[in-house]
């Protein structure tokens, strides 16, 4: 069993920068390849950005790709998401997955444990 709890989101301005955390209580936290989603009021959950377990290959959607960076401290059991130039549609509730497969997924249905989530709300 896996539990994962975020931490760091608030209200930031248009341009601004924040960095989410995401702590795992888990034996091995390097077996498991993790992903950053996010869902905005009325709308789907969707895919963020993902790591590997070890190599730190990772993978972003096009929306924050040069904007947010994923990063791991496996000997920390935490996961970090910086996230820099934020607009307004960034704004959502920022949650951590984990996955025991061994590549990452930007699929939500791959994933197996999932943390509570953070608000990250950025004003106009």
């Amino acid at each position: 069993q896996v539990q994962l709890v975020e931490s760091g989101g608030g209200l930031v301005q248009t341009g601004g920068s924040v960095t989410v955390s995401c702590a795992a209580s888990v034996r091995t936290f390097n077996n498991y390849a993790m992903g950053w989603f996010r869902q905005a009021p009325g709308k789907k959950r969707e895919f963020v950005v993902a790591i590997s377990r070890i190599n730190n290959d990772s993978t972003y959607a096009d929306s924050v790709k040069g904007r947010f960076t994923i990063s791991r401290d496996n000997a920390k059991n935490t996961l970090y998401l910086q996230m820099n130039n934020l607009k307004p549609e960034d704004t959502a509730v920022y949650y951590c997955a984990a996955t025991a497969r061994a590549v990452f997924s930007i699929s939500d249905t791959m994933y197996d444990y999932w943390g509570q989530g953070t608000q990250v709300s950025v004003s106009s």
